[in-house]
């Protein structure tokens, strides 16, 4: 790129743990790599300097919360030509979006001592519910490895490669035993993307689900498996309303049995 200005990349932050953020800094060689190709030009979490847009890729981490969250991502989404979205909270409203099955309001007045001065929304959103994103990294966090191809992918002009199969075909590569079948643990990996090289099986946990809904999920057949074995309706709610609790295919499933656990 020798004689032409580096593209510009900004990360941004709206309601999160900065999770996602970490991965970014702690990719450390690829990073420094992919900093003699591009400039990062807005990253608060790395550095103080600013350079003012328009940006070439805009990473945005978090989910919308406050009506101040609004007006500034389709701020940023106006600078930004191209605009991923990087983890639970920005791709589904994250473990915060537990609130939208509440009363907001009565939180607040529990928490705060002068819940006045709190502006806050409803509900916790994701970025794609109020502007055009240009694609979605899910993850809580997201893996390392998938946030570089994304980045390498923008720079190289191509559609970034990660993976749409469950966390099943992960197992099966590490040789993992299925603990849903030999141990009758609860397991969302049968639903849930990959990411992360299925980290709880391998360690004889069931997966809570943290990368979200793969393409296409059967999360009725998976829901009324987990009531075979065993788990209550209100089991299965809490399973499906976790880091991702926002997405669509986990959203609906958790309601199919909250109303029958209702009926008890």
């Amino acid at each position: 790129m020798s004689g032409k200005s580096k593209p510009k990349v900004a990360v941004w932050k709206f309601a999160s743990c900065d999770g996602c953020q970490l991965s970014l800094l702690d990719c450390e060689d690829e990073l420094l790599a992919l900093t003699e190709e591009i400039e990062i030009a807005n990253f608060p979490e790395a550095s103080r300097a600013v350079v003012k847009g328009p940006y070439d890729l805009s990473l945005v981490e978090g989910s919308i919360t406050t009506p101040d969250d609004l007006s500034r991502i389709q701020e940023i989404r106006r600078l930004s030509k191209t605009l991923v979205t990087i983890g639970a909270c920005a791709t589904a409203g994250g473990i915060q979006a537990l609130r939208n099955f509440k009363d907001i309001h009565e939180f607040v007045s529990i928490v705060y001592a002068s819940p006045e001065f709190i502006s806050t929304l409803d509900q916790s959103t994701p970025i794609s519910s109020h502007i055009k994103v240009d694609f979605e990294l899910r993850g809580c966090p997201v893996s390392k490895a998938q946030l570089v191809e994304v980045i390498s992918a923008y720079l190289n002009q191509r559609t970034p490669n990660t993976p749409a199969h469950s966390t099943c075909v992960e197992c099966k590569r590490r040789g993992t035993v299925c603990v849903m079948v030999a141990k009758g643990t609860m397991c969302l990996g049968p639903v849930t993307h990959a990411g992360c090289d299925a980290l709880c099986p391998t360690y004889n946990r069931g997966c809570y689900g943290c990368f979200g809904p793969q393409e296409n999920p059967n999360t009725i057949s998976l829901g009324d498996r987990l009531r075979e074995q065993g788990a209550d309706s209100a089991e299965v709610v809490r399973a499906f309303r976790s880091f991702n609790a926002g997405a669509e295919a986990f959203l609906k499933e958790s309601e199919r049995h909250e109303k029958e656990n209702q009926k008890h």
